[in-house]
Formats: structure tokens, sequence, C-alpha cells
């Protein structure tokens, strides 16, 4: 099983990469946005200046506050100061005849601790302001001791009622003891004890009733004696720089906000490929080099040298790889008319200094022609419906593939193109068509030269498929044609059969055999002698029969203490080998 091609897997929903490089290349976007709302909070800051604002504080006391109460008791005073009824009650006191939901939206309360209370009032003046806040102020303390008196009251009352029940018990506990007693001497003594105790306990609990209802009907002074105005209403000065600088900077923010959220949305949506990579796999093609946009700005005072001399190193290495095919090629941009006018400008000037050359402007503008009479440059400039010029003059064509494009027209301006691209111009989708529609009209891509790439992009933009159309293969020695190799094939048969026909012809000899003296040849039958080819006599001793001889028998090697008394001689055991017959004898 084969694993698929990094271009053949299937892309990621959201490539982080991506949308950081589009938000990187349209700063220019949300920076615009976030200074339009830095200069719309200031001027909303001068055009609707902040109302006169006055503030009261309060002091707030609670009867059944404690030092462990983490702001609720506040909270709740806030809630009630952000009520109809506090509203209308201040508005009555003012004689106003404003509606409360009206005057709820312009006043608020804030806790500033546990019991200090700050109410903002906002009015169309400043003494309207500082009257609302103390008939605010004033009116929440009302109600809040007011609030206190009448649980006070509700609580007294309730110990009055159970002061009642008492006393109405300890009467039917008299009347028992009266009868009891009134029995004489037949009442029972332990129910008169009963009765007695009984009579005691109401008796006190009637006593402590009658002083709780006496402190709660005081009620809470330390309550209506606290609560008060600590601060009297007054009017805020009005800060004029703070408040201009508040509302910038929140203006500057939602813009900012609003400037990054368009831009990321915008890509994903559009899906325009910025990286070298993504340029390269959609259209098919290696990018074999990226040239700068136009300057803007001051910056065209200290770049155009710099933007100059990189576009004339890249026409320098296209010129290096067109002269060597005669084929013409021609430039068409994607989203840079200028820089691929310019470009063509470049290549047609350094082809001209070998021959003639000239450019074919395609352009739907005529940027060449204008290029050219702006700079004065001394290349030819011809139109697409010009007549064609020289055979030996070499044209560079300089179109476009922009929507709109005339397809079947590209093959006039060359049988291979160079795309100048910029990046983040076109969508995945456009990139397809053009790739398809020059594959169609059999023009193929020999590279592409990126415009306004994105400086911090290290993806790689090579594709290793393709030598054939890619300018690094033209490097290469070319392979020989088809009826080139049939005439070099025929030619080197041809020589072959020549150096055979010269050559002398082959001559064989016998093949050499030892030479044996008499003593050890074995006699055998002569063999008729072999005809000497080529008239080459063959010597006699060449034919001479082969002798056989006794195989040797091995010898019995003696002992090593023997080998000092009875060692035989090597000369010995060679006469042996020599003479089989005289060894027979002896043995």
């Amino acid at each position: 099983m084969t694993t698929p091609s990094p271009q053949a897997q299937a892309a990621p929903l959201v490539d982080l990469q991506r949308l950081f490089v589009a938000i990187r290349r349209r700063k220019r976007f949300w920076l615009a946005t976030a200074l339009l709302g830095l200069i719309a909070g200031a001027v909303l800051a001068v055009v609707l200046p902040a109302p006169p604002t006055a503030v009261a504080k309060v002091i707030v006391v609670h009867q059944d506050d404690s030092p462990t109460d983490s702001g609720t008791l506040m909270r709740t005073d806030v809630a009630v100061l952000q009520t109809t009824q506090i509203a209308e009650a201040a508005l009555k006191k003012l004689g106003s005849t404003d509606s409360p939901e009206d005057f709820m939206k312009n006043y608020a309360g804030l806790g500033l601790t546990n019991n200090v209370l700050q109410i903002t009032v906002k009015a169309k003046s400043g003494e309207e302001a500082v009257a609302r806040a103390q008939a605010l102020a004033e009116t929440f303390i009302a109600d809040h001791v007011k609030r206190s008196q009448a649980a006070a009251a509700a609580q007294s009352q309730a110990i009055l009622d159970q002061r009642k029940n008492a006393q109405d018990e300890l009467s039917k506990v008299e009347q028992q003891i009266v009868e009891e007693e009134g029995k004489g001497r037949q009442a029972s003594q332990p129910a008169l004890e009963n009765l007695y105790s009984r009579r005691a306990a109401l008796t006190a609990q009637i006593s402590d009733f009658t002083s709780r209802a006496q402190q709660a009907g005081i009620g809470s002074p330390q309550v209506a004696a606290g609560t008060q105005v600590v601060d009297a209403a007054r009017l805020l000065p009005k800060a004029f720089l703070k408040t201009t600088a508040t509302n910038a900077g929140i203006g500057f923010a939602l813009g900012l906000a609003l400037g990054l959220a368009l831009v990321a949305v915008g890509a994903v949506s559009r899906d325009k490929p910025v990286l070298r990579r993504e340029i390269s796999t959609h259209l098919g093609a290696s990018v074999i080099a990226q040239l700068p946009s136009k300057p803007r700005g001051p910056a065209r005072l200290w770049r155009r040298s710099r933007a100059v001399a990189e576009r004339q190193r890249v026409a320098t290495t296209l010129v290096r790889l067109i002269k060597q095919d005669p084929r013409e090629v021609s430039l068409l941009e994607l989203g840079a008319p200028n820089v691929a006018a310019a470009l063509g400008l470049d290549v047609a000037g350094e082809l001209a200094a070998e021959g003639a050359a000239s450019v074919l402007d395609d352009l739907p503008g005529e940027d060449v022609r204008k290029l050219a009479q702006e700079t004065q440059s001394d290349v030819s400039v011809v139109g697409a419906g010009d007549p064609p010029g020289k055979p030996e003059e070499r044209r560079v064509g300089v179109g476009t593939v922009s929507p709109g494009t005339a397809w079947t027209d590209l093959t006039h301006l060359g049988k291979e193109t160079v795309l100048v691209v910029k990046a983040g111009h076109a969508n995945t989708l456009w990139l397809h068509t053009v790739a398809r529609q020059l594959a169609d009209q059999e023009i193929p891509i020999i590279g592409v030269v990126l415009v306004d790439p994105d400086p911090r992009d290290k993806s790689d933009g090579t594709l290793w498929d393709g030598l054939h159309t890619a300018l690094r293969g033209r490097g290469r020695p070319a392979a020989p044609a088809p009826a080139e190799r049939e005439d070099h094939l025929e030619e080197l048969v041809a020589r072959v059969a020549e150096r055979v026909v010269t050559e002398q012809p082959t001559r064989r000899f016998t093949p050499v055999r030892p030479v044996l003296p008499p003593a050890l040849a074995t006699p055998r039958p002569p063999a008729a002698p072999l005809p000497p080819p080529g008239g080459v006599s063959v010597p006699d001793h060449l034919n001479a029969p082969t002798k056989k001889f006794a195989p040797v028998k091995a010898q019995k090697r003696p002992t090593p203490f023997k080998r000092d008394h009875a060692e035989p001689s090597h000369k010995g055991e060679l006469n042996a080998d020599l003479e089989p017959e005289k060894s027979a004898e002896v043995s």
C-alpha cells in the first residue's frame, strides 16, 4: 500500500499558518480600522460630550450588619435604589413630571464598602443633576429608615400578641386556683402546687414579653441616626482630556478587534493562497523567483533601486535559460501587470544585446508600451495585431491570465510561459482554472515568479516532478532525437562491417603439449597428423606419442630416532622414480 503524497492529503479545515500569514499581510486593513476607531472615539467625545454628573455618598447602617458580611446587604440596597418606588418618590419631592423609568436610566448606585453607597446622577444641567442626586439620597435614607421602623413595629406587635396570649392563659390558671381553694380540705394538694408553678411561669413570661415589646417599640435608633448623607451632592468636574482618551482607547480596541475578525473570516472564506508551496501545488509549477511589490509611500525613496536590482537579477536568470531554447517564451501575469511589463522589458533588453528582440504587448492596459515610453526604453514594443518581425528576431510576449482572458489567443505569445503571480490575489479555484486552460492549450508552465511574497514564508515552492518543463531541466544535455539515434546506429553498424572485411582471417593452431624425455615416454601408436592450417608446418616433437609410466608407490618414512642412521637421499628417490624397472627388481 502506497502512502499518498502531501499534496494528495486532505487539507485541514483551518490552516493556522495561512491564517497568521493572511492577518500579517492585511495589517494595513486592521491597523486602518483600529485608527478609524481611535478617531471615532475622540470625535465622539468632542461632538457628544458627557452630560453634567453629580455624585452623593450615603452611609447606610444595617440592623443585621456583621463583620463577616460579604456585601450582600449593600447589593440589596443598590437593588432597592434601582426601583420605580424610589425614583417616583424622588421625582415627587422634586416636583418633576418625568417618568420613573426614564429617571432610572440617568442614575446608578455603587457600593464602595459594606456601608457606603455612592449615587451618581446625570442631568441636562449641573444644578438639576445636584438637586436630583440630593433628592435621591434623601429619599433612599427615608425609605431605609421607614423599612427599619416598620420591621421594629411588626416585631413589637408580635411580642404584644404573645403577651396577650400569656395573660389569657394566666387568667385561666388563677380561676382554676380559686376553684381548688374553694373546695377546702377536699382540694388536691399536688394539683394546687402545679397551678401555682404554672402561674409563676406565666407571670415571668408576661413580664419578659412586656420588656421586649417596649424595646421593640423603641425601634432601631442606631439605624435612623447612622443612616445619613456623608458627602452632599456635588457636581463632578469635566475632565475633557480624560474622557477623550478613554473614548479613543475604547474606539481603538473595538476597531482593532473588528479589523482582525474581518481579516480572519476573509482569509478562511475566500481561500486565497499566499504560501509558495500552496501556489506551486495549485499551478503545478515550481516557484523559480520572487519579486517584491511596488513600494508605497515614503518607501519609494530608498527601496526603488533595490526593487530594480532584484527585477534585473530575475530577468538575467530567465534570459540565461530562455536563450538555450529556440521556442518563444511568454510572460503571463496574474494580479501584477506592472511587474510583468517591467520584467518583459528587462528580458527583451538583455536578449537585444545578442540579436534582434522585441516585446509583444498583449496586456489590456498596454502597460508595456506605457512603461517603455516613461522609461524611454530602446526595446521595440509591438502590439498583438502588428505583423510578425524577422525570423531571427526573438519576441517576448507579455499577456494576462486574469478573468476574461481569451485562452485560445495565448499560443501566439509563446509556446512556453512563465507566470508572474501576485501572492494572495487569486483564489484556489482560479489557479486551478489557469493551470487547466494552459494545459489544454499545450502551453507548459516552466516556472512561476511570485510577486509580493510573505517575508516570513519558509515553505518550499519547488515541485520535484515534471523535469521536462521545469527550468532546472534545461541545464541538462538534451537527449538525441529518434532520427539522430537511428543515423548514429547505422553509422556504427557500417563501421563494424568495414572492420570485419579489412581484418585477416583467423588462423587455427594445434594445442601445445608438454615435452617429456624418452625414458618417461610411453609407446603409443602413431596418429595421423593434422593438416597444417594455412600452410604452416607442425614440428615432429609435437606429434610424439604419449608414454605410460608405472604408478609411484609411497615410501615409508623412517622413525625420528633412526633418521641419522638410514636417511634416504632424495637423489635415490628420484632415480627410483625414473627407473621403475630397476626398482621392481630390487624389491
